[in-house]
């Protein structure tokens, strides 16, 4: 009944506010962002970090424009030196940012999305849909049937998703989005936790608009590896015919992948680095995708009291008495008869 929303929108500037109040000198950030510890920074370090929280996608040509614009790097070598970085304000890094608008091109995403409700009552076309998803992963059906709805995500020409992973991992400091109100832990972040992705392909793309995977198959991963001569492997604009793995959408076909490592144990353990993977640039028509998420948190405690939780639910008073924020009953009433 919403329609299809813009798949990702740029920080406010309370975030931006909130960012310029937390905790941390100078020193601490340059320490964070120097990886390889060698006292300087160089363009590939400060790529890959740039876009926490800020949306836009940087390139090295855009990180030198920067520079030079807020006059941090004054021998224009590229690289900065501890002293250059202290002398450096953040918040004209900030201002910078606001004044130059960007454009869809610019973003970590370009498209369109929407949702779609899969539980009890919906559609027999999107009950059939999840009943394959079941006999595909072989889970047991109340971790899929508690999972996300299905995404729906549109790409027009010069449409994108630059390269990620699809769930984050579970420190002590963070909880799981499904997870944390049953959990009643109080930690500052929260994540997905997608266990496993299945990525259906629903039409034909005339041109460009293949699934990657840079880092498929390599023998090591290596993060700072993924930016090297000013070829960063994430970037699926320009850089997608250097991935080691790219499917080509082709109607009716699905690709399924696990976001994380077995723990050794039986359940999930840490994310799979190699699950990396991203959109690429649709040269000519439209793409459209779907996507269902399986959700399942690293605590195995946790997953079992939400699973509790919500069969006794159930039992009370029937899928209705599931509150808002059960993953897919939030979506129920925002379907539509077919």
């Amino acid at each position: 009944m919403k329609g299809l929303q813009r798949s990702q929108i740029l920080p406010t500037e309370e975030y931006e506010e909130a960012l310029g109040t937390m905790q941390v000198s100078q020193l601490d950030l340059f320490r964070l962002l120097d990886q390889n510890r060698d006292g300087r920074l160089q363009l590939r370090e400060v790529l890959a970090q740039t876009r926490l929280g800020n949306g836009r996608w940087m390139t090295p040509e855009n990180i030198q424009e920067m520079y030079s614009a807020i006059k941090a790097d004054p021998d224009g070598d590229g690289v900065l030196s501890l002293q250059e970085f202290s002398d450096m304000d953040l918040r004209d890094f900030h201002k910078y940012m606001r004044r130059h608008k960007a454009e869809s091109s610019e973003l970590v995403r370009n498209s369109h999305h929407t949702w779609l409700y899969q539980g009890e009552g919906a559609h027999q076309v999107m009950r059939a849909i999840r009943q394959r998803v079941l006999r595909l992963t072989r889970l047991p059906a109340e971790i899929v049937e508690l999972s996300e709805p299905m995404q729906v995500v549109r790409y027009g020409e010069g449409g994108h998703y630059h390269a990620h992973v699809d769930s984050g991992p579970v420190y002590p400091e963070t909880i799981c989005s499904h997870t944390k109100l049953v959990a009643n832990e109080s930690v500052p972040f929260e994540t997905s936790c997608r266990y496993m992705t299945v990525l259906f392909y629903l039409n034909n793309v005339t041109g460009g608009g293949e699934t990657v995977f840079p880092v498929a198959d390599n023998r090591t991963y290596d993060e700072m590896s993924l930016i090297q001569d000013d070829v960063d492997l994430r970037d699926t604009r320009r850089h997608c015919d250097k991935g080691n793995l790219r499917v080509r959408p082709q109607q009716g076909t699905a690709v399924f992948w696990y976001n994380y490592l077995p723990d050794g144990q039986g359940w999930v353990g840490d994310v799979d680095d190699y699950s990396l993977h991203g959109g690429c640039l649709v040269t000519r028509g439209t793409k459209w995708i779907a996507n269902n998420w399986i959700n399942v948190d690293p605590s195995r405690a946790r997953q079992a009291l939400f699973q509790q939780e919500m069969a006794r639910l159930a039992r009370e008073g029937g899928a209705d008495s599931q509150p808002e924020w059960a993953l897919d009953r939030a979506y129920r009433d925002a379907r539509v008869e077919l």
